[in-house]
């Protein structure tokens, strides 16, 4: 019931992920990403424990493929888990277990892997990893530009209802943490909407974490 992709920035070391579902709110039980580190979702009948697991792996030196092994290996249930992984190197893992439901697939590259389960087709993440590796400029455009290739490819076998983005950087919180987490239209969409707004202000949210007083105006009424 779900599709994701997790990925590195090459040129700037940013990670991101994205995600979508036919469930509720499904960014806030699949997505994990820390600065530095690495990216993980964890989806298919979800364990919200394992992305941080595997992010504390791959802190502490592991691997993608390493801490994905080692997920798998000292898990319970993982029959019933997807877990994709990338990580600083740009290596990436995928573990799909064998009760993953209705149509699932998987596809990796330098950079980036994306999975999925209940799907329209199984050519879906390998779309995903074709229309990454196609994509240029900005991390967040190309997680949006991911996700809408994943629906001209078919995406999830019925309608999807929710959406996410995050993105870390430099800092230890997501510089983007942007969730649709209903919608009766099109969650992908309407996150996209969201990111062309967001993204002319990332810079400056941060600039107002770390230092208030060069921050530029907020551009609210009010604000003088």
């Amino acid at each position: 019931m779900t599709f994701s992709i997790v990925a590195r920035c090459a040129d700037t070391g940013m990670f991101g992920l994205a995600v979508s579902s036919s469930s509720p709110a499904v960014a806030a039980r699949c997505s994990y990403t820390q600065a530095g580190v690495g990216a993980v979702a964890s989806q298919n009948v979800t364990d919200p424990t394992l992305g941080p697991r595997a992010l504390e792996l791959m802190a502490h030196g592991a691997s993608a493929a390493e801490a994905v092994e080692i997920l798998v290996r000292t898990s319970e249930h993982m029959a019933y888990r997807q877990v994709l992984a990338v990580d600083t190197a740009g290596g990436s893992a995928i573990h799909s277990g064998a009760n993953a439901l209705g149509v699932w697939a998987e596809a990796k590259g330098p950079d980036v892997a994306c999975g999925g389960n209940l799907l329209a087709s199984e050519n879906v993440p390998q779309a995903m990893v074709d229309s990454f590796a196609e994509s240029s400029g900005h991390l967040g455009d190309r997680l949006i530009a991911v996700m809408k290739a994943a629906l001209s490819a078919g995406g999830e076998a019925g309608p999807v209802h929710s959406a996410g983005m995050k993105l870390v950087h430099d800092v230890p919180w997501p510089v983007a943490d942007l969730r649709v987490d209903w919608s009766d239209d099109d969650p992908i969409e309407e996150l996209a909407r969201i990111w062309d707004i967001y993204k002319p202000q990332l810079g400056d949210y941060v600039t107002r974490a770390l230092d208030p007083s060069q921050a530029p105006s907020y551009g609210v009424a009010g604000d003088v």
